[in-house]
């Protein structure tokens, strides 16, 4: 079809693309490897083959907004087939009589049979509408329907050209699928010059309306390839990088456990600028989908005029500030600070470290380990950080506690039990119950704890704590970015241990079987580790504790601590122990893996000064109580009604969603009840609490 000048054109112009493409590539490349080293990857081939799996089914994509998930399916299969037309196309343009229309009956290929190309044909006609009509949609979503999904808070901090950025490479990238799809159909329904073909249904029904014409085949041509050269090279300077770089990333993610972070580095640890962050991070930013779902799931994000954080923002900037320096030849951006660049101090503290932006996102980015490596090197460079947060570092450092007690008040709730409470470091113990601060101290939380010690007993289990020889696990002290203290309190902490004989540890906060189960490894501590929740539930299967009294007066909904859920896969034993117990279980909409933060975590709980807006712990309350009002409740007798209780098994959890209670005004309608609480009254160590007597409603006659 092209003559021999338009060959040698078409040959020059793809070695220029090429080349621009190559360059891209190398000067991403480069940049990637300026980064820090990162934790050593193992059986690096099979990770990548999983992650092309992953891709090419689409399978991460589907965690969040399951419609527009659908939508990028099919442009993502129709892109995947045009990589196949493409090449088609330019054996057409190369191969005299190398046309595939009506079965290829004028090819002069035996190996390729009709029934091959025919199916080819129907594959690529019905991919080209699915392209057409799945790009349409995101065009009009960006532009027309402007969904606040791909925006941002004016108080978040973001590059002057990202939003510029994003519309401009959206839109070339809109206008190229168009054009080169459109162009390639027209070019299949002008080759129609004996009527339809019946596996070509579209391009059939273009031909129709415009008809055959030799030169239409050959301006149709030139124009579907053409775009394809400009739009390879751009690829790689354009948000849609991540189209060849999400696959490897994915291949290349995290493979040491969801809880442990990365050691940092003893030289300069933490993160100043770009390439103190470590490699693999580096290489999150080009990854990067700029698809904001790691913004929707933020619990510093959700609430309007709220804290300044989008984990998006900060992968986006990050992008913008490497494109700057490298593309822009710009070099002097790596050495503008990172809390200038791409994320703001404020929304550095923000984060709760609940891991729900890393859970959701469809490339594996780790935004959140970003954000403590910031942290790391705020703290070492004498940052000034939130009143309340200091004097709980200082608390840890002094008495192995945030909360300012000293260390031999530990165990005085152990010393006001009707029974004694072994001391671990002095005698043999199967089960070394490591209690927490929370756990220990607050007296709002200390009847649970009295409560956890009881059950233990009453099921004949050989417990003991340590007493005063306890600290802080570390896990928020690790994530506030004070890496020193960490290692410090692990110390204190291995040391008690070593005084100890023991089988497995169990613990009642989340936070600290996180860090005794993922992070003391890397200090030598290889224990086994459970949670209360799977330790009780044990107890109940081996016949040792019984279900007494069935609860079912109460509705429930529970709430999935990140460090047990999302963290460390610990959803099936709470929701075990709620069956058993015969309560009316009531799931909230967002659960197990998809759980929302109550906003504790990170050293949220120890700030003094509470940031405006809805905090999240109110916004997963009424999200409960929703719940609850869409439901349908089973009990029988029309005289009473359930009692609603929203279920924790978090001593954090216990005080952030009292509050919200109380900050709703939803007090008399929802309680915040532990786990324990539940089954202490169904094995009859607390007395039954009878269903509230419902208001008499007025009969109708």
């Amino acid at each position: 079809m092209l003559t021999t000048i338009e060959k040698i054109i078409f040959i020059l112009l793809a070695l220029v693309s090429a080349g621009f493409f190559f360059h891209g590539v190398k000067t991403i490349v480069d940049s990637i490897r300026k980064g820090r080293p990162a934790p050593e990857l193992k059986n690096v081939p099979a990770s990548l083959l999983k992650a092309g799996i992953a891709v090419l089914f689409q399978q991460t994509i589907f965690k969040a907004r399951k419609w527009i998930s659908a939508i990028h399916l099919g442009l993502f299969f129709g892109l995947l087939t045009y990589a196949f037309v493409n090449l088609v196309d330019v054996l057409e343009g190369f191969v005299p009589g190398f046309e595939l229309v009506y079965g290829g009956k004028n090819l002069a290929f035996p190996f390729l049979g009709a029934p091959i190309i025919n199916a080819f044909n129907l594959i690529a006609d019905l991919m080209s509408g699915a392209l057409l009509f799945s790009i349409t949609f995101m065009l009009a979503r960006r532009f027309f329907v402007k969904d606040k999904a791909l925006t941002y808070r004016d108080n978040v901090l973001l590059n002057p050209k990202v939003i510029s950025g994003q519309a401009r490479d959206s839109l070339i990238v809109d206008i190229f699928v168009i054009m080169h799809v459109g162009a390639r159909l027209l070019g299949q329904a002008y080759r129609l010059d004996s009527g339809a073909d019946p596996f070509m249904p579209i391009a059939s029904f273009l031909n129709g309306i415009f008809g055959v014409s030799e030169t239409g085949i050959h301006a149709a041509w030139w124009i579907s390839i053409g775009w394809v050269m400009f739009i390879v090279p751009y690829i790689t300077r354009s948000k849609h990088t991540h189209f060849s770089v999400a696959p490897i990333n994915l291949g290349l993610a995290k493979q040491n456990p969801r809880g442990q972070l990365d050691t940092p580095a003893k030289v300069d640890p933490g993160a100043k600028f770009i390439h103190d962050l470590s490699w693999k991070r580096v290489l999150d930013s080009y990854a990067c989908v700029q698809c904001n779902r790691c913004q929707d799931v933020c619990p510093a994000n959700f609430a309007e005029g709220g804290r300044p954080l989008s984990p998006s923002a900060l992968e986006v900037n990050k992008r913008y500030l490497l494109k700057e320096a490298t593309f822009g030849s710009h070099p002097d951006r790596l050495l503008v600070p990172l809390t200038e660049s791409v994320i703001s101090p404020e929304a550095v503290w923000s984060c709760t470290t609940c891991y729900a932006c890393v859970r959701v996102c469809p490339v594996g980015n780790e935004p959140m380990a970003d954000i403590v490596d910031i942290r790391r090197r705020m703290l070492i460079d004498g940052y000034e950080i939130d009143s309340g947060m200091q004097n709980a570092l200082q608390s840890l450092a002094t008495n192995g506690n945030w909360m300012s007690k000293g260390k031999r008040l530990r165990g005085k709730w152990a010393k006001e039990m009707e029974f004694p409470v072994k001391n671990a470091t002095e005698e043999p113990v199967e089960h070394l119950w490591f209690v927490g601060d929370t756990a220990s101290f607050d007296e709002r939380v200390i009847p649970n704890t009295k409560m956890v010690a009881r059950l233990f007993n009453q099921g004949g289990l050989d417990f003991g704590i340590m007493y005063q020889n306890e600290s802080n696990s570390g896990n928020d002290v690790r994530r506030v970015g004070e890496e020193g203290l960490f290692e410090q309190l692990v110390e204190q902490n291995m040391a008690a241990f070593g005084k100890a004989q023991f089988k497995q540890i169990v613990t009642t906060d989340p936070h600290s079987f996180n860090t005794l189960k993922n992070e003391y490894p890397q200090f030598g501590g290889t224990f086994e580790v459970k949670h209360y929740t799977v330790t009780l539930l044990k107890l109940f299967e081996e016949g040792k504790l019984t279900v007494k009294n069935k609860l079912t007066h109460y509705k429930v909904t529970f709430h999935d601590p990140c460090y047990l859920g999302r963290y460390n896969g610990g959803f099936t034993a709470p929701r075990k122990l709620l069956e058993l117990l015969g309560v009316e279980f009531v799931e909230m909409p967002r659960n197990c893996e998809n759980s929302f933060c109550c906003g504790a975590g990170g050293g949220q709980i120890w700030m003094g000064k509470v940031a405006p807006g809805e905090r999240p712990a109110e916004n997963r309350i009424k999200e409960a109580l929703s719940t609850f009002e869409k439901s349908v409740g089973r009990i029988g007798n029309p005289t009473y009604q359930q009692k609603q209780l929203f279920i924790v098994t978090c001593p954090k959890d216990m005080i952030m969603y009292s509050d919200a209670v109380k900050t709703t005004g939803n007090e008399g309608k929802i309680e915040v009840r532990d786990l324990i609480q539940l089954i202490a009254e169904a094995v009859g160590l607390e007395a039954p609490t009878m269903p509230l007597e419902a208001e008499a409603v007025p009969s109708a006659a």
